[in-house]
């Protein structure tokens, strides 16, 4: 059994994002395969830490997955920004904890307490989940000579359009650097990575990424009048929620009775609500802030159509998520998962006329939508799209570089 030293920043119930889900997807198909993981991530407030171990300690990963907590702030996606906002805006109850003064403070703080577990864990491979945790993985593999993976789910260069904070930049290009190897999710990103790091592509296994291959959620949504367009995932840059924003109000032109849902929150979220009033479409546009569970469901059946507009989408699970609830999908072809997707309809983020235009023919044409409906559901359910594929994947990698 390969025992493996896994450092994240996001675990189910306690997530943001996709990052989250896939960590869970990942550890909970390693464990199938006789793969013994100690995952190490921030801390979880006291008042939820039973429900949190019960919830990671319950199932079939509770007999090879191990959780342990780290008294920190640190949560996915923060900038430098959003950590002091978060900081200064929980200062009372468990968060009069000390934390440090900024987000890379907080790192450092997250690597020393790690630092300390990686010696007191057997493990034979170190797996680092993006930049917060790549210092706490060499450090690990510096006190064990246990080789180094860091999975880079999306560079600082994705995330902010381009505009990186380069100490971040920094801090991943140390990661990649030390690592015997990288594990990232579509040849989008695999791409990113050379160009931006100058990394040998020997050097990067790509891995896509899977969902649950339970069945879909039989909910029922009732329908607004007309056709409804869905947004949903974080209000950010890298999401494109400017962009659908600017297509909703072309497609408004030709179909006036379409709804648009943008459901999520982020740094964008202020801006978005202004730009929809600017376009004169505000009344056309429902914004729901972050969805959980079952609401996430629900926002799917209500929608006749999900749009993914990322500029820069490492993969995006959403996408797949949207599919097994049976709605179709148009995706960016700056993403990972329209590599892999073939019932889907894709545009370029930045082309909004032609983003209009497909999303009215999907609303027009109901054979045209139904055929990607009922072809992007079959798609889904193939093994290629289960979790079990990418843990074999990582399971290998773990085997070439445990053995060498």
């Amino acid at each position: 059994m390969i025992r493996v030293l896994m450092f994240g920043w996001e675990f189910p119930p306690y997530k943001s994002g996709g990052l989250g889900t896939a960590c869970y997807g990942l550890t909970k198909g390693l464990a199938k395969q006789k793969t013994k993981v100690t995952f190490i991530m921030p801390f979880a407030p006291k008042k939820a830490k039973a429900k949190f171990v019960k919830l990671i300690g319950t199932g079939d990963i509770s007999q090879n997955v191990k959780v342990r907590a780290i008294k920190s702030a640190l949560s996915p996606y923060l900038t430098s920004t959003t950590y002091e906002y978060k900081i200064n805006k929980t200062k009372r109850g468990w968060a009069k904890q000390v934390y440090g003064k900024d987000l890379f403070e907080e790192v450092e703080r997250y690597t020393s307490a790690a630092g300390k577990i990686a010696k007191e864990e057997p493990h034979d491979v170190i797996h680092a989940h993006d930049w917060m945790t790549y210092k706490a993985g060499i450090l690990a593999k510096k006190a064990s000579k246990k080789p180094l993976i860091v999975h880079l789910h999306a560079t600082e260069f994705d995330r902010t359009g381009g505009n990186p904070d380069h100490r971040i930049a920094h801090a991943e290009w140390e990661g990649l650097k030390a690592a015997d190897k990288i594990i990232t999710n579509s040849n989008f990103s695999k791409e990113n990575i050379i160009r931006h790091y100058k990394i040998k592509p020997e050097k990067i296994e790509v891995v896509h990424w899977g969902i649950h291959d339970e069945k879909a959620h039989s909910l029922e949504e009732e329908k607004a009048p007309g056709k409804t367009v869905l947004f949903l995932g974080r209000v950010t840059i890298q999401k494109g929620p400017d962009h659908f924003l600017k297509a909703a109000k072309k497609v408004l032109e030709y179909e006036p009775e379409t709804n648009f849902i943008l459901a999520g929150s982020g740094d964008m979220l202020e801006r978005c609500i202004r730009l929809s009033a600017e376009l004169g479409i505000s009344d056309k546009v429902v914004f729901t802030g972050m969805l959980r569970g079952d609401d996430v469901h629900r926002a799917f059946k209500r929608a006749d159509l999900f749009v993914m507009p990322s500029v820069a989408e490492p993969f995006g699970l959403v996408a797949l998520e949207a599919l097994k609830n049976g709605t179709p999908v148009i995706v960016s072809k700056q993403s990972g998962v329209q590599e892999v997707l073939n019932h889907a309809l894709k545009v370029d983020f930045w082309d909004i006329d032609e983003m209009a235009n497909k999303i009215v023919s999907v609303l027009r044409y109901d054979t045209l939508r139904e055929e990607l409906r009922e072809n992007g559901v079959r798609e889904v359910a193939l093994e290629k799209f289960t979790l079990d594929a990418p843990a074999r994947k990582v399971r290998r990698i773990y085997e070439q570089i445990a053995n060498n």
